[in-house]
């Protein structure tokens, strides 16, 4: 063999090996780390050069004592079966803004998450009135939650969706 086929080979091993090494990261975080349900608000569903998706805008529960303010940094846990933004002085948290809804304060967290949906399943963001979007995802040890499935929640019941 020459040394320019096994150089190629190690390079594809390498790479191979980075690949692996990512993907086994983000399985043993789904399997290891908390997952839980959020509401989620849907925007700008399509983007031609990524394929289609649905941009996500996560909520969480507001810590007490915040008003309809700018949070500059929290960090999102899972207490009982709930979503919880708390502020955080470190710069590692995320950006995230309180709103009012129905008279309960709610984070909602500015970076936005693909989640990325087949082409011959309908928007899944194209919801009936009473129906809510919401998302389970994984919370890693630092940045942004990973989306794992969407659902709705209509009275009270939330269904995982099937967009296989």
């Amino acid at each position: 063999m020459n040394s320019a086929r096994a150089r190629g080979l190690v390079i594809a091993a390498l790479h191979l090996a980075i690949v692996a090494g990512l993907g086994g990261k983000l399985l043993a975080d789904r399997a290891m780390r908390p997952r839980v349900w959020a509401r989620a608000a849907p925007f700008d569903p399509n983007l031609p050069i990524r394929g289609r998706y649905v941009r996500l805008r996560v909520e969480a529960a507001a810590p007490a004592g915040i008003d309809d303010r700018t949070i500059s940094n929290v960090r999102l846990s899972k207490d009982g079966d709930r979503l919880v933004a708390a502020p955080t002085n470190g710069s590692d948290g995320l950006y995230a803004r309180t709103i009012s809804r129905n008279g309960e304060q709610v984070v909602v967290v500015e970076r936005w998450l693909a989640y990325f949906i087949p082409e011959h399943v309908p928007d899944p963001s194209i919801r009936q009135p009473g129906e809510e979007l919401w998302v389970e995802i994984t919370l890693p040890r630092q940045g942004p939650p990973r989306p794992i499935r969407l659902g709705v929640k209509k009275d009270g019941q939330l269904t995982p969706l099937d967009l296989n």
